[in-house]
């Protein structure tokens, strides 16, 4: 580690392929890290592609007591999960989002009014997201009269290598008017522009005062890359791909190894890792 460095005061950490392993448990180590960065006197939340629906389990097992990062950062939330912020996808850009997915063949899933909601609720990874959220989907015969309101949208396909020549496709039809990332290999995210998990970085620094180079991020995916750019400390998770390693300060073990932990204890707290 650079000497020379600050002392990281902040740890933003992306929350599925990150701080859960692959089956959504939060390990006994990762507890204790996050309880030994609050020893420390060093802040922690999450930055997460899930809605204010799935992180109510992390506030409670973690005793989170910062704002969080809902929708990968563009919707701000209290730990009671109260909504301090929010930002919605244009209505006209959301229209063209589902019209493509939909040509595209995937499952859509939007994020509105506060509810996951779909038309078909047996669909590929329905069962896993309802696990992950602790929540049922709203199942509607019409997704339309949501796309005004919309915080997020999913487009959901078993096919990783359709999915990432779909991401590239709407990433350029959307232009600014939306991000486009996948959260996991099977999740295809469109979510507010410039509102992701660089402007959380952003936004949690001014809130907090602290600046943005006392600040340590942890992620694994494309959509953790711009808190990467915007953080003082960034540390990608070794089941990352090669374009996010590149991206991020430094690399850990994978989420299923104790990466978070290890990121911790080795590169934020200067310890040698276990």
């Amino acid at each position: 580690m650079d000497a020379s460095a600050p002392p990281i005061a902040l740890v933003i950490s992306d929350v599925d392929g990150t701080l859960v392993t692959s089956d959504k448990r939060l390990t006994p180590a990762t507890r204790a890290a996050v309880r030994r960065l609050g020893q420390a006197g060093i802040g922690f939340t999450v930055a997460s592609s899930r809605p204010p629906m799935g992180l109510g389990s992390l506030v409670a097992a973690l005793d989170l007591r910062l704002p969080l990062g809902a929708f990968n950062g563009s919707t701000l939330v209290a730990p009671d999960l109260t909504v301090l912020s929010e930002t919605l996808i244009p209505a006209a850009v959301a229209r063209e989002a589902v019209d493509r997915l939909a040509r595209d063949g995937l499952d859509i899933w939007v994020f509105a009014h506060g509810a996951w909601n779909l038309r078909d609720p047996r669909a590929p990874y329905t069962d896993l997201e309802r696990r992950t959220l602790g929540a049922e989907p709203n199942v509607v015969a019409d997704l339309d009269p949501l796309l005004d309101h919309a915080a997020k949208i999913v487009g959901v396909g078993a096919d990783v290598q359709h999915l990432a020549a779909c991401e590239t496709a709407l990433a350029a039809a959307l232009g600014e008017g939306a991000d486009v990332h996948r959260s996991q290999a099977y999740y295809l995210d469109v979510t507010p522009a410039g509102a992701g998990k660089g402007g959380f970085v952003d936004a949690l620094s001014r809130r907090l005062g602290i600046d943005r180079s006392r600040i340590a991020t942890l992620g694994d995916a494309g959509n953790d890359v711009p808190m990467f750019a915007r953080s003082g400390l960034s540390i990608a998770m070794g089941n990352a791909g090669p374009d996010v390693k590149a991206a991020a300060g430094a690399v850990t073990a994978d989420n299923d190894s104790e990466g978070f932990s290890r990121a911790i204890e080795e590169f934020v707290l200067h310890r040698p890792s276990a």
